[in-house]
């Protein structure tokens, strides 16, 4: 069962991102402040759900959250400054947008950059033990699996639809026939290096 905070009685903010693994398009961060006696049974790390049961929850958590906001950082982003920084930066982007401010910042993963005057505690798989973790979990994914069903239509060929950016073999298959778009990370091996055979 997920904990509803880390210590009682203060405003704490889960935060969590997605889309840090993908080929493809922005970095996608949510955080989210909910109710302390907030509870829902399907509620777990977005991971663990079905898409359908993810796109059940969020306009559950958007309408029940105290404060909850999405933050992006862009490709072009992504390669100037790194994929975890940029993870970090779109976190940032989404604390900064809450319309209440918190007291803490509980953080999926185990290393953040420090947000300006709020303290942070990091939490190794956090979305499957905190449920505003879990909650900024979800939000990170349904949002960014819109942004790529619309990038999808723009570059079909590619199947964003269906992989989200991530690097299956029909989308590096794609990138093989068709070359990179302009939303692909080009700091990332969009194809790895063939392998060499060697001849006796």
């Amino acid at each position: 069962m997920l904990l509803p905070y880390l210590k009682k009685g203060r405003i704490e903010a889960g935060c969590d991102e997605a889309g840090r693994g993908c080929l493809a398009g922005a970095v996608y961060a949510a955080a989210v402040i909910l109710p302390a006696d907030f509870q829902n049974e399907m509620l777990n790390d977005s991971k663990q759900l079905t898409e359908k049961q993810r796109e059940a929850l969020r306009p559950l958590i958007e309408h029940e959250a105290i404060a909850w906001a999405v933050g992006i950082v862009a490709p072009e982003e992504i390669d100037r400054i790194n994929i975890l920084k940029a993870s970090f930066l779109a976190m940032h982007r989404a604390i900064e947008q809450l319309n209440v401010k918190p007291g803490h910042l509980l953080i999926d993963g185990n290393r953040f950059t420090p947000y300006p005057d709020i303290p942070h505690t990091t939490v190794v798989k956090g979305d499957g033990k905190y449920l505003s973790i879990a909650a900024a979990s979800i939000l990170a994914k349904t949002h960014r699996d819109e942004y790529m069903r619309r990038l999808n239509m723009e570059y079909p060929d590619y199947l964003w639809s269906e992989n989200k950016g991530y690097p299956t073999k029909a989308h590096r298959n794609a990138i093989r026939l068709y070359g990179a778009t302009p939303y692909h990370r080009k700091s990332f091996t969009l194809l790895p290096p063939a392998q060499l055979s060697l001849d006796f």
